[in-house]
């Protein structure tokens, strides 16, 4: 099977199966989503919508964010993964996004590169969910169902990103981040991956690798 074959049968998979794929975080505005990105970084998106709701209560305003201390952001999301840093970011983010932006979400994905505690996974998250920009984050799940499934070799996040690209319709980029990520999630789980309930396994090139050999 070639890889635009591949590509093929899974995207049509999921169009026709999936219909409706989206971000698993709870959020109002597009401020809010770039915080509950940040926070969901090596964090599970169910940890992260329990600590956000009184956290955007308090502090609800890139204002409110930037003029806070360390000690006031950190109880909120000292449940989190690196607890310490992503309070340092968020309070950093805020502020730079008063001074540099006039405490607007930027839209272009390198701007949003320039924010504390953002990297291009988070810019392009925000980028494709809120700019409906034609880009596919990658993070440990598509990264790993990406492999898996033998949509691309890459050796890095932005290897698979571009694999990704490459192959994937603009118009589908975004919602196919979700349907990896979603798949990655609760059936191609990184310890013991469900393939006797997974639907792509015709297609997954490391399940009939594995199933070839034990035959």
């Amino acid at each position: 099977m070639t890889r635009k074959e591949r590509f093929s049968a899974v995207i049509g998979w999921f169009k026709a199966n999936r219909p409706v794929a989206e971000t698993e975080l709870h959020y109002t505005d597009t401020f809010q989503l770039l915080v509950a990105v940040i926070l969901s970084a090596q964090c599970t998106d169910r940890r992260v919508n329990l600590v956000t709701p009184p956290l955007f209560e308090r502090f609800s305003t890139p204002q409110d964010l930037a003029a806070a201390t360390f000690d006031e952001v950190f109880p909120y999301v000292k449940s989190v993964s690196y607890p310490n840093s992503k309070t340092e970011h968020l309070i950093a983010m805020a502020q730079k996004l008063l001074a540099d932006f006039g405490g607007e979400v930027p839209s272009d994905i390198d701007a949003l590169m320039t924010l504390p505690g953002v990297g291009r996974k988070t810019a392009n998250v925000i980028a494709s969910i809120v700019y409906d920009k034609p880009v596919i984050a990658v993070d440990t799940h598509v990264f790993r169902v990406s492999h898996r499934l033998g949509l691309s070799d890459g050796k890095t996040p932005l290897e698979v990103e571009r694999d990704l690209e490459r192959h994937i319709p603009e118009h589908l980029r975004a919602k196919s981040h979700h349907w990896l990520i979603l798949h990655g999630r609760y059936t191609c789980t990184a310890r013991a991956p469900k393939c006797a309930e997974c639907p792509l396994t015709d297609w997954c090139r490391q399940y009939v690798s594995e199933n070839t050999r034990t035959k």
